[in-house]
């Protein structure tokens, strides 16, 4: 009898590298499309940074040598190739408003953001798998409903107002760290983690059903086999590649959703930075932060994918 298992190893191998090349495809693709989006948006607002500076007090034919000295005067195309060539390059461009290279203007403001995202992230994932179960359904559902907003402000007026827990906002000091002041963070991150667990809870809901109801997992539970070695090693790879995936959208919905939590709590960082260069027109910023965010989203569906095509049988 001729073993057939050694021949198979060779075509798994390429098959999931099939896989894996479809997935850096598809988010090489994702990405160059947002970066279009992004890019299209940002051109389409009214107005641009120069005209808003110059708030109706320059004559048109000075008005008009301002834009041409920014580039403001090119047609879209170009402008957004060169923005493309400046990204390759590493050079997002210069601060329509500021004059400031935008990549020191972003890194000044990441570090910000980042701890507010992982500290959300490190509350809202538990919370997500604690109401992915039947019973947490409703309580998963009312709270994906609530805008964001409606928490902050709830939230503010709770721990702050009524129980004076925590400061009302998170002005941290000039160049102290977001991490050194733990108790101002305590309103942005449950602000951000909370409609954002409940959210991620009823993505993945119908998977974990699903995967609880098959017989394997069935019959480890009846077998007595311990809960956490049920959902790590029967229920686990099952639930891997979406849970995966509904990280990586809630981990771009927390950069997103920074936006109104800072500018809410006054924490200086990429919310902040693109609420107010969104209203100077300042368009650079603008795209950088918004990809910035977009790509966060690209590369946890892309890990998602190279999960999932390795898992394959």
């Amino acid at each position: 009898m001729t073993d057939v298992r050694p021949g198979r190893a060779p075509g798994r191998r390429r098959a999931v590298a099939r896989a894996a090349a479809r997935a850096v495809l598809r988010a090489a693709g994702l990405l160059a499309g947002s970066a279009v989006v992004v890019s299209a948006a940002t051109a389409v607002l009214p107005a641009d940074a120069v005209t808003v500076r110059a708030g109706g007090r320059v004559d048109p034919a000075a008005l008009a040598e301002l834009r041409a000295a920014a580039g403001l005067d090119r047609p879209w195309p170009a402008r957004f190739l060169t923005w493309v060539a400046g990204l390759l390059t590493g050079d997002p461009g210069r601060s329509l408003v500021s004059g400031r290279p935008v990549a020191d203007l972003v890194a000044g403001r990441a570090g910000t953001t980042a701890v507010l995202v992982v500290a959300a992230l490190v509350v809202a994932v538990p919370l997500a798998a604690l109401l992915a179960r039947r019973r947490g359904a409703a309580v998963a559902a009312v709270g994906s409903a609530v805008p964001p907003v409606v928490v902050a402000v709830g939230l503010a007026t709770l721990l702050s107002g009524v129980l004076g827990w925590v400061p009302p906002v998170s002005l941290l000091p000039p160049g102290e760290p977001a991490w050194a002041r733990p108790d101002l963070l305590v309103l942005p991150v449950l602000a951000l983690a909370l409609p954002s667990g409940a959210f991620a809870a009823g993505q993945l809901r119908g998977v974990v059903e699903d995967v609880a109801a098959r017989p394997f997992v069935c019959d480890a539970v009846l077998r007595g086999v311990p809960a956490p070695v049920v959902a790590l090693r029967y229920a686990g790879p099952f639930v891997a590649a979406p849970a995966l995936r509904v990280l990586a959208v809630t981990a771009g919905s927390l950069v997103a959703g920074s936006t109104v939590v800072e500018t809410l709590f006054g924490v200086a960082g990429l919310g902040e930075l693109l609420v107010g260069a969104v209203a100077t027109r300042d368009l650079p910023v603008v795209s950088a932060v918004a990809l910035l965010a977009a790509s966060v989203v690209v590369a946890g569906t892309l890990a998602a994918d190279l999960a999932a095509a390795a898992g394959r049988p």
